[in-house]
């Protein structure tokens, strides 16, 4: 197994085609820090260069293990970070203002232990803050060294090209890489978010592309429910016997067929087929086990023929989501801030 590297957008870094998510590492998936640590040194050891995490996952947590992992080899990783949600019961501990950011900033140095994030990521956009506002305070991270580039996190195509608009006309550093949630059960950011990356010369890292464990096989119709920490957490989402959920799971038992088919596993179908859209630089994969990294790590370097993403289409045409939920967006008429604050994903 060998793992291809990417160029980063327009920066001249090369990233890994699989990017290390650890939101699953700390309270909020797997409590051991001996099995997170493990995890990200056979991840780097198999390759991967690129690990995203954020503030908010398990309160800081994981940011810690992350840093802990990172001894020693901090150097050989672009390390991502993001900030926005809450992380206290201070009505001013969260968000995309000036303020916040800059003690976001430092608390995260802090608990990854080094002196600069490679890659400082907006993780969702926010209706009641001026973005030039946003951008300003990072651009000044960027002059400190504590941040070499900006991200984005879920943003709507409309504020990707806000984003880049700002930055030229206000003279603030521009937003390189977009994170927005992709699979085969939701692939709405085909029609225009990936399309509107690659004008503007974006790296795409997409978030969730075995769509939340509905691409590993473990829901299939006819069997059990499956139990896990982030289905006990949105029960809706992952309810096998949910009608909201029906078109997902005929689509997983057809897909399930066709990597049979193509003599792949399904997760390497799921994963072939994102890292196949030329927008996109490395999917995020987020194991929780060391055995659900070996089982992502081979998707790396196994292309889909043509065929095999023909197939696809059939399932699940292009441009089209299965369930809302996995869409990542706040659907519209929804302008309760404080909501929106508190996603932890």
């Amino acid at each position: 197994m060998t793992i291809p590297y990417r160029p980063f957008g327009r920066t001249g870094v090369q990233v890994s085609a699989l990017a290390l998510g650890a939101m699953n590492f700390g309270a909020r998936g797997n409590p051991s820090h001996e099995d997170g640590v493990r995890i990200i040194h056979r991840a780097l050891d198999a390759g991967i260069n690129i690990i995203d995490t954020a503030d908010v996952y398990s309160q800081g947590e994981s940011e810690e293990i992350v840093g802990e992992a990172l001894a020693g080899r901090r150097d050989d990783v672009f390390l991502a970070t993001k900030f926005h949600g809450r992380m206290g019961e201070d009505v001013n501990r969260f968000g995309n203002s000036r303020r916040w950011i800059f003690r976001a900033v430092e608390d995260s140095l802090r608990r990854l232990r080094t002196d600069h994030i490679d890659l400082y990521q907006v993780h969702r956009p926010e209706e009641d803050t001026d973005l030039d506002e946003t951008l300003g305070a990072l651009s000044d991270l960027v002059r400190q060294g504590k941040v070499r580039y900006l991200g984005t996190s879920t943003f709507p195509p409309s504020r990707i090209v806000e984003g880049q608009w700002t930055a030229e006309k206000r003279g603030r550093e521009r937003v390189v890489s977009e994170q927005p949630p992709y699979s085969i059960l939701a692939r709405g950011v085909e029609a225009e978010a990936l399309p509107v990356a690659q004008r503007y010369g974006l790296a795409v890292i997409p978030w969730s592309p075995l769509a939340g464990g509905w691409l590993t096989g473990r829901y299939r119709a006819g069997r059990p429910q499956p139990e896990s920490s982030r289905a006990a957490r949105q029960p809706g989402r992952f309810d096998v016997d949910s009608t909201e959920n029906a078109a997902k799971l005929e689509a997983v038992e057809a897909l399930a067929v066709l990597a049979e088919q193509a003599g792949i596993t399904l997760i390497e179908l799921a994963l072939g087929f994102v890292l196949s859209h030329p927008a996109v630089t490395a999917p995020i994969i987020g194991p929780r086990t060391l055995s659900q990294l070996e089982e992502q790590l081979g998707a790396a370097d196994s292309p889909l023929p043509s065929d095999v993403l023909d197939e696809i289409d059939k399932i699940v045409p292009p441009g089209t989501t299965l369930s809302a939920r996995d869409a990542g967006y706040v659907p519209p008429g929804l302008h309760d801030t404080t909501a929106r604050r508190r996603v932890g994903r």
